[in-house]
């Protein structure tokens, strides 16, 4: 068992924090009809969202569901999700996510390993699950979201109405677990375990919801009685999957501030439905994955300007991925209130930094800096120093996950301790300069060793991405007998233009180091993403082997 972490300062008195109570506190004093989800013409209140998620947990409990047991989440963004998580919250059951475009060994996978013993999914996804389910032996309860349910499942719609709405009324933890299973660039997926009181920590503490105007809460019973007191404030477009943890853990903030979470109905994301909903809600707020959700948004904007009323939209969040200082300038154009906010994450540590865009600032962005619970060690844990050149890694203390789930070596490297302090160092490099702000240069299992020298994918696609012809970008590397793996670009040409390999190469030269130029540029019809916006380096590197008439080398 891996020791709990303590991370509260000596001003913070620890207390019991679990989003359970939070939620049965708000459900008990919220307005009935305030929304608590949006999804196209399906409005949840929270008086439906509290009976609805009791019931199912009430009804979870009553099939053998013990505390701590693991849920499959096996479904898109719509609201069954969120209420499948408060049900979780409040029957004190364990997240996990499951990814929608894995195939059926990659779902085993998941299911076994997470120990899962109950999965909720769509009825989409229906076929794939009675194809794999007799391997997952250890899920004793399929709960099908839509549709009519197999004879092996119960139906999702029935169990929400299996009961009289009632709160559980039992005893919650500070250590009640939730999961996010993160695939990183390498390996097999693996489970983050947070805590309650730790994730409760990253997300603000209670200080990010607008009931608290900035200050954190001293217990969770001041904060429901601050949330009540203001009632429902801020609605957030999750335009994100869910299934990720920038959706999810934006998403759980706004839910237990008290918000309303609003999501859209396309399979895949779609610019002028995001605005449309943006309008239709009223919606302040939203949660995207870079350019590559920001790029169509813009592009939406440029082509129907006088389209949309959004006199509400004040705050986007994005994380995960890198987001062009020239694409926000234009959105703030457009959108002359809107503030833009970068926060700097993964799914083993929130709050490594945050930079804000906005009209006021002159849309001069700030950079990530190192602090008192931010630091960059060297591959030995030496802590670097501001302005010597040296590469190193990100790290964060404070509330911070135990770890992975059933995997102690890789535990023990990605959660070390340091001089008596545990951090997370998930992996991303970077360079502290002499004021002690960060350049940020991409994760290390991305990089590219041409020729001995260190290539970080993303520096080379931000530059990529400065020219006009440029939609998006993604950098790998391929074998090659001279320099021993090539720099080499996946572009999309922007809309009306194509991708000129000389003149793109002279682009990047004029702004990096030689040795960082790609040595070829590839072309694509659509980017290698998922749907969070996420690189699948995977996809494009096995696209340029193809282009170029290579094959991957047997491991």
């Amino acid at each position: 068992m891996i020791a709990r972490s303590i991370w509260q300062k000596e001003e913070y008195d620890p207390v019991n924090w679990n989003f359970g109570d939070i939620l049965d506190g708000i459900d008990a004093g919220f307005p009935a009809d305030a929304p608590a989800v949006i999804h196209g013409e399906t409005v949840v209140p929270w008086n439906e969202f509290a009976r609805r998620s009791n019931n199912l947990a009430r009804a979870l409990r009553a099939r053998g569901m013990a505390e701590g047991d693991k849920v499959g989440f096996y479904m898109r963004n719509r609201p069954a999700y969120m209420e499948a998580l408060a049900a979780c919250f409040k029957a004190r059951a364990v997240h996990v996510n499951v990814n929608y475009r894995y195939l059926d060994d990659e779902l085993v996978y998941i299911l076994e390993n997470s120990d899962a013993s109950v999965v909720v999914f769509s009825e989409e996804f229906a076929d794939r699950v009675a194809q794999i389910r007799h391997k997952a032996e250890g899920v004793k309860v399929w709960l099908q979201v839509g549709g009519e349910a197999p004879e092996w499942a119960e139906s999702y719609e029935a169990l929400i109405n299996e009961g009289d709405g009632e709160p559980l009324k039992i005893d919650r933890s500070d250590d009640d677990l939730l999961f996010i299973y993160t695939g990183g660039t390498t390996g097999m997926p693996k489970g983050v375990m947070w805590r309650a009181e730790d994730l409760w920590g990253a997300l603000g503490a209670g200080g990010n919801a607008p009931a608290n105007a900035g200050e954190k809460p001293a217990s969770p019973e001041q904060h429901v009685a601050n949330v009540v007191g203001a009632g429902s404030v801020a609605r957030q477009i999750t335009a994100c999957p869910l299934m990720h943890g920038t959706g999810l853990l934006t998403a759980i903030g706004t839910l237990s501030g008290g918000g309303c979470i609003v999501l859209l109905e396309g399979n895949g994301f779609d610019a002028e439905e995001f605005w449309s909903v943006a309008e239709s809600s009223r919606a302040n707020s939203a949660v995207i994955v870079g350019d590559a959700f920001a790029k169509p948004m813009l592009n939406a904007l440029d082509a129907h300007p006088e389209r949309w009323a959004l006199p509400e939209m004040k705050v986007m969040i994005s994380s995960g991925v890198m987001f062009s200082r020239d694409v926000k300038e234009l959105l703030i154009g457009h959108l002359p209130d809107l503030m833009l906010a970068d926060m700097f994450g993964s799914s083993e540590a929130v709050g490594f930094g945050s930079s804000v865009t906005s009209k006021a600032s002159g849309t001069k962005t700030a950079k990530f800096m190192i602090g008192e619970d931010c630091k960059v060690f060297t591959e030995d844990h030496t802590e670097v120093e501001p302005g010597s050149g040296e590469r190193g890694f990100i790290a964060r203390r404070g509330p911070i996950p135990l770890g992975y789930y059933k995997d102690s070596e890789k535990t023990a490297k990605t959660f070390p301790t340091i001089a008596g302090v545990r951090y997370s160092i998930p992996g991303d490099w970077c360079i502290v300069e002499a004021d002690g702000t960060l350049t940020l240069l991409g994760r290390g299992s991305a990089c590219i060793n041409t020729a001995g020298e260190k290539v970080y994918p993303e520096e080379v696609e931000e530059a990529l991405k400065t020219h006009a012809s440029v939609e998006d970008a993604l950098v790998v590397g391929v074998p090659d007998e001279k320099w021993g793996t090539a720099v080499t670009a996946v572009v999309e040409p922007a809309p009306g233009s194509v991708a000129d390999e000389e003149a793109l190469r002279e682009h990047v030269r004029g702004l990096l180091a030689g040795y960082k130029v790609p040595k070829r540029v590839i072309d694509t019809e659509k980017m290698f993403r998922a749907p969070n916006g996420k690189a699948d380096y995977k996809g494009a590197r096995a696209h340029a082997l193809s282009a170029l008439g290579m094959q991957e080398e047997p491991a």
